[in-house]
């Protein structure tokens, strides 16, 4: 009887520095020696692979994609799971980031649990836990929301909504919006929000231009900065 193959669950860089610097040897070791991935975008996933310097030539590497889009998951990827079947590992690469934390592949992963193949997660920069890390909120007691909704007053409704469940119970809200809508955003929370609820913004993580920084809606009101087109993690948390 053969042995199935192991789902390795690959992150990758959040910005444009070297790979060294973010990723373990080990990380990098195990995503060179697979031959076949599940990724969110092929061109830039064979960028990456190459650049780590893949065991295998590019042209022989074999991706199925996901499509961030599709939420029920309607593509089975029956041909990676026959491989994990019959052995083979297949890496599960994220576009940014750890897979299926704010990005998807959860599904992935969970038919993986379902017939019995082994998943292993592999060490890597993740911009939400490194923002709430260096946010000097409650790391013990956080909910990550996603994307807020677009249209103000539900924007506004939500924003209060989270203002109020921090106050009762001190958690930390964490969020994420287009990042060229980022500026935007930063002006309805002040509107929605109490002037001594706190924020933190935490931008280009990892990269040379990271910028966190923690202050009071009060201050960030009268202490403008720029997030345009910037990737970038929202914390909120009341008193």
């Amino acid at each position: 009887m053969s042995t199935k193959g192991k789902l390795l669950l690959f992150p990758t860089l959040l910005g444009e520095n070297h790979y060294a610097e973010v990723l373990p040897a080990k990380t990098i070791e195990n995503i060179r020696s697979t031959k076949y991935f599940v990724v969110e975008n092929e061109r830039t996933a064979r960028r990456f692979i190459s650049s780590l310097k893949s065991n295998f030539p590019i042209p022989e590497l074999k991706l199925w994609l996901l499509d961030k889009h599709d939420e029920k998951n309607k593509n089975d990827f029956h041909e990676a799971f026959n491989l994990l079947d019959n052995g083979e590992n297949v890496g599960l690469l994220s576009e940014a980031g750890c897979p299926a934390i704010a990005d998807p592949g959860n599904n992935i992963v969970a038919k993986a649990h379902q017939k019995g193949i082994s998943v292993v997660p592999f060490v890597g920069p993740s911009s939400l836990l490194l923002a709430l890390m260096a946010s000097g909120f409650n790391g013990q007691n956080f909910t990550f929301h996603g994307y807020l909704p677009k249209e103000k007053p539900q924007l506004h409704q939500k924003l209060k909504q989270i203002e109020n469940i921090s106050r009762s119970d001190k958690s930390a809200h964490l969020f994420i919006e287009t990042p060229y809508r980022n500026n935007q955003m930063v002006e309805e929370i002040i509107i929605a929000c109490s002037p001594d609820t706190k924020l933190c913004i935490a931008a280009d993580i990892t990269t040379e231009t990271e910028e966190i920084f923690s202050a009071s809606l009060a201050h960030w009101k009268n202490h403008k900065r720029d997030f345009h087109k910037r990737p970038a993690i929202f914390i909120l948390q009341k008193g």
